[in-house]
């Protein structure tokens, strides 16, 4: 990345925007159909845990338009999907571990023939005791993985010694992904046994292995394309289940096969946020501070590993949130359910371990009576020993006490804190709340062989560029902003660039869109490609043009300037090609200084922070539980912007998002393991009319960021979720007003209407 100038306030459209509203924006579903093409449907279980005594397919078979039926006998190699670890089997043998697990597949002439098809098995089953809740495998000690515990001095201690003690427990729930475009996914068959795979997928790599093994099969015969996918959020990371089964019609029919899961099959089959639930102690001084602190962390995980020991890892790495802990013990506990396996998600467990830490900030300062604000900045980090997070990395890019200042006086928070309490004063059914919270999120991928991407950058004769890149564009920008850096590194104008779809034939082996670095990776990677074509372009105009100075060429306004020679771009490029010279290059990148023992818990996971904090202000009627987000006021680090106008979207979008989590989308499964929440009449995601009535954002100007990232900018993919939690800790607030701030709510996320309820009639019967 050296050589290259950054980019300066360049707020252009998303480059699909036109084509995404008008509905030109072609999808996996909008594909044309090869000739023959065939339509697949899922079959799958109504038990959350049974033994599978007998499948009858007979009626299936026979059904109208039906081509082909599979089941876990056609499978000719791997029986499994799971990422990392073993346990996601794509049809399984003798047992069924959830409601929803698919069972078999047909192939028929349409979709409605394949979806009427599968209603026609008779599966017998001999029932098993589901364990369905966190605390049932608690109770049962049904875990994937031994308890994990990670301990920073000698917290017991410090606890029993401290001025002020408290001890809790809190739940956070879990999310559907809701993403606009489903689980789909178009397989075209080729020659020699090769597939040609289109997927709406954050992961082409892993899709194509896992595809390669099902089938026994090389990588390189399976080619996976994305162009665009209609968000994914972390569902459509690791869900192969999919992919693979439209991979295995393809193979047996012979024929093109499009699978399009149905909305309802979709959420029941697929995997959702991680659950969490917590217990911890805490000692603290009469100003708040927390001297030690032990938490018990535990998740839903589902039926398999999936992502989760990376998930709760996660979790653990941010359970400090923008907190100097000195002593601190946290036991991880990784529970295995009878429910779909619990998988990536905006925010990949940083989000559930910082709810923890700041409800027990929120309760630390209703306990002192103090004003929440204030005992989280006594705690923040800071300098001098206090700036070594509790797995032994150095915070050397800190802003959040800058920002934490500069949100106080931009919302009139204090002004606004007064007022709102002498409101509940006055106001006996409304009540208001305010509350003030901050975030610190690690980027990179944890896992750290991931940290790394590729791309190819080629430059035409008429001078236009093309560039292929591993990252995957799924409303985020990342297509635009990579396409902005190139225009940039050439001087050209943005329109002379175009990226083409992600695909695993030009670039392989790469890493998920995922962990908020797709821009950072495969931005650095582009970068790299056009660094090395810049160098054969210098060194050409050097020769011909016999120039000798050692200055740095400039590249602007589709010239290229040597001191007070200038060379128009289009007829270089020209000129290159006919005296041979390469006009095109692979480029890759690597994050540089992370490292992690995970066994040890220490190192340096993250190669930089982003930091923000919102204020919101809320309103809740006590006789409904109903909730109004009055005010929403956000600043948040995005370094220098590639793209201010998406980084705004980024940051809304994400707070909206992460707004759903903490109060309207809540999962329910009943006591045998059956999902109750599968549809949009069950499952309710935020509306326009539930998004902040004032809604105000700033990107944090003063920030900057040490390393060398990209641009100098800093991602805003997940850490603009958890700017949500002030809408959390507005709610309680505004419970806390019901007993006049003297007892502390109790109240778990999400915080819909009847948990709100709850809590105030709790706190009612409390003061009574």
């Amino acid at each position: 990345m050296r050589n290259e100038k950054l980019i300066k306030e360049q707020s252009i459209p998303h480059d699909s925007a036109t084509k995404h509203v008008s509905g030109f924006a072609n999808y996996t579903d909008d594909i044309s159909e090869p000739l023959n093409t065939l339509h697949g449907a899922i079959g799958w279980s109504k038990k959350a845990h049974a033994k599978i005594k007998k499948i009858d397919l007979k009626d299936v078979k026979k059904s109208e338009g039906v081509i082909s039926v599979i089941t876990y006998n056609d499978i000719p190699g791997r029986n499994d999907v799971g990422p990392v670890f073993d346990g996601d089997p794509i049809f399984p043998k003798t047992k069924v571990e959830y409601f929803g697990q698919p069972l078999f597949a047909v192939a028929a002439t349409s979709t409605e023939l394949a979806r009427k098809a599968v209603l026609k098995a008779k599966v017998t089953y001999q029932d098993l005791t589901p364990i369905v809740t966190i605390e049932e495998a608690l109770k049962k000690n049904n875990l994937l993985f031994d308890p994990r515990i990670i301990k920073k001095g000698d917290p017991q201690n410090k606890i029993n010694k401290s001025k002020n003690k408290l001890k809790g427990s809190f739940n956070t729930g879990s999310q559907e992904h809701f993403y606009l475009e489903g689980q789909v996914c178009l397989v075209v068959p080729k020659e020699d046994n090769n597939l040609l795979v289109y997927s709406s997928t954050q992961h082409p790599s892993e899709t194509q292995q896992i595809i390669a093994k099902m089938l026994k099969q090389k990588s390189n015969s399976i080619t996976v394309m994305v162009r665009r996918i209609g968000g994914g959020f972390g569902g459509k990371e690791t869900n192969f289940m999919t992919s693979a089964i439209c991979a295995m019609l393809s193979h047996k029919t012979k024929h093109p096969i499009k699978l399009r899961l149905d909305r309802d099959d979709d959420i029941i089959i697929t995997g959702k946020r991680h659950d969490f639930y917590s217990e911890y102690e805490v000692g603290f001084n009469n100003d708040g501070k927390i001297n030690g602190l032990k938490i018990k962390l535990a998740s839903r995980c589902g039926m398999s590993p999936d992502l989760s020991y990376a998930i709760n890892e996660r979790a653990l790495l941010h359970i400090d949130n923008a907190y100097y802990l000195s002593d601190l013990e946290v036991k991880n506990y990784l529970c295995k359910t009878n429910t779909s396996s619990s998988t990536a998600f905006r925010g990949f467990g940083g989000n559930q371990g910082m709810m923890a830490i700041e409800n027990i900030i929120d309760n630390v300062a209703r306990f002192l009576k103090k004003d929440p604000s204030d005992v989280r900045k006594i705690n923040f980090y800071g300098q001098n020993k206090r700036n070594i997070t509790h797995y032994g990395m150095k915070i050397n890019d800190n802003v959040i006490q800058d920002i934490f200042k500069s949100l106080l006086i931009k919302s009139n928070y204090k002004k606004r804190y007064k007022k709102i309490r002498n409101f509940n004063l006055k106001n006996k059914f409304k009540k208001k709340g305010i509350a003030l919270t901050p975030v610190k999120f690690g980027i990179s991928f944890t896992t750290i062989h991931l940290n790394q991407a590729g791309a190819l950058v080629h430059i035409y004769t008429d001078g236009s560029i093309h560039l292929n890149h591993g990252g995957i564009e799924m409303g985020q920008g990342t297509h635009t902003k990579i396409a902005q850096l190139v225009a940039n590194s050439f001087g050209l104008p943005f329109e002379k660039v175009q990226i083409s779809s992600t695909n695993t034939s030009k670039v392989p082996n790469t890493s998920a869109s995922a962990a908020s670095s797709t821009t950072d990776l495969n931005g650095a990677a582009t970068l790299n490609a056009a660094l090395k074509i810049k160098l054969n372009l210098n060194n050409f105009i050097k020769k011909k043009y016999n120039i000798f100075s050692k200055i740095e060429p400039i590249y602007k306004n589709e010239n290229i300037y040597f001191g007070n020679r200038s060379f128009n771009f289009k007829k270089i490029i020209q000129e290159a090609y006919l005296n041979r010279i390469s006009l095109f290059s692979s480029g890759f990148y690597s994050t540089p200084k992370i490292n992690f023992d995970k066994k040890k818990f220490k190192g340096r996971p993250f190669y930089y922070f982003c930091y923000g904090a919102a204020v919101t202000e809320v309103t809740i009627d006590t006789l409904t539980g109903e909730n109004i987000v009055d005010r929403v006021d956000i600043v948040h680090d995005a370094g220098n912007a590639i793209n201010p106008a998406l980084e705004l979207g980024q940051i809304e979008g994400g707070f909206v998002q992460g707004q759903g989590w903490l109060t309207m989308e809540e999962v329910v499964w009943d006591k045998y393991g059956k999902l109750k929440t599968f549809s949009p009449s069950t499952y309710k995601i935020p509306a326009i009319s539930d998004t902040p009535k004032e809604f105000n954002v700033e990107i944090f100007k003063k920030g900057s960021n040490v390393e060398n990232v990209v641009n100098k900018q800093k991602t805003t993919g997940e850490p603009p979720l958890m700017l949500a939690m002030s809408v959390f800790f507005a709610i309680k607030d505004a419970i806390a007003s019901v007993s006049n701030y003297e007892k502390t709510p109790e109240l778990d996320a999400p915080a819909t209407p009847e948990k709100i309820l709850l809590s105030v009639n709790k706190i009612k019967n409390l003061i009574l």
